[in-house]
């Protein structure tokens, strides 16, 4: 009987530090280059209704997208999601710290943890949304990669969901609409659509990393005719030493930026 309690421990614990597949969700923020992303997101969509229902709820409206459009008509919303006439970017050191310093810092350190895990970025930059989702099961600093994925990736996916809120995307039309003279046609139904993906994430990562309260704005004065201010979630990190790997496992920044 002993021994059978202690094995039951031993599998709960097991079972409670095993991460949702992240190689597989990273797959949601891809550029679609054929028909097999189609697959891809019906493979998470069936991975998510076993590993966390709620998440695969979550994600009906982007799986229906995938399994109804062309692959031309993704890759058009990927572009307009994420390049052209933009509503957020993928990137989580922009979304968070701007063209700030900080980011460079971030960039350095995350490629470090990329090096040693043996994460291969290819062509995008270390704090590519992507990258970081598929590094976090290949690191073996656990307290570190708690601290990157509740200091840095759930602030950022939370600040990149609320980009698609109607309110924001009008105010970014009238932009668009100012500087350009033709705004492209697109689908009110699918406008959004990546909103869901982002939701989803979110879902699975607070599911494995705890519920992250999102972040009140404290403003800094004025932002002088710039377009965000900064403010702070927690204490300071990423500011010092971030060569040095102790140092950044010591010192992750929160201090992100939001739109006035």
């Amino acid at each position: 009987m002993e021994t059978n309690c202690k094995t039951n421990l031993k599998n709960a614990l097991t079972e409670k530090s095993r991460l949702a597949n992240y190689e597989l969700l990273a797959d949601l923020f891809m550029y679609p280059l054929d028909e097999s992303f189609q697959y891809k997101i019906q493979n998470i969509y069936s991975y998510l209704s076993e590993y966390l229902p709620e998440a695969a709820i979550s994600m009906n409206k982007f799986t229906e997208f995938a399994s109804t459009s062309s692959i031309r008509d993704m890759q058009e919303l990927f572009l307009r999601t994420f390049d052209l006439q933009a509503i957020t970017t993928l990137d989580i050191g922009f979304i968070l710290f701007g063209e700030d310093y900080k980011r460079g810092q971030l960039l350095v350190g995350l490629n470090q943890e990329h090096q040693a895990a043996g994460n291969d970025c290819k062509t995008e930059l270390s704090d590519h949304l992507p990258n970081v989702l598929r590094l976090l099961p290949k690191m073996k600093a656990i307290a570190l990669r708690n601290e990157i994925a509740t200091s840095l990736v759930i602030p950022a996916v939370i600040k990149m969901r609320n980009e698609f809120d109607a309110e924001k995307i009008e105010k970014k039309n009238v932009i668009y609409k100012k500087f350009l003279k033709v705004i492209l046609d697109y689908s009110e139904q699918y406008r959004t659509v990546y909103q869901a993906a982002f939701e989803t994430l979110l879902l699975v990562l607070k599911s494995d990393f705890g519920d992250v309260e999102e972040p009140i704005v404290k403003k800094k004065g004025h932002c002088k005719g710039k377009s965000s201010c900064a403010f702070n979630t927690s204490e300071d990190v990423y500011t010092q030493g971030i060569g040095d790997r102790t140092d950044f496992s010591q010192k992750i920044e929160s201090e992100i930026l939001t739109e006035k």
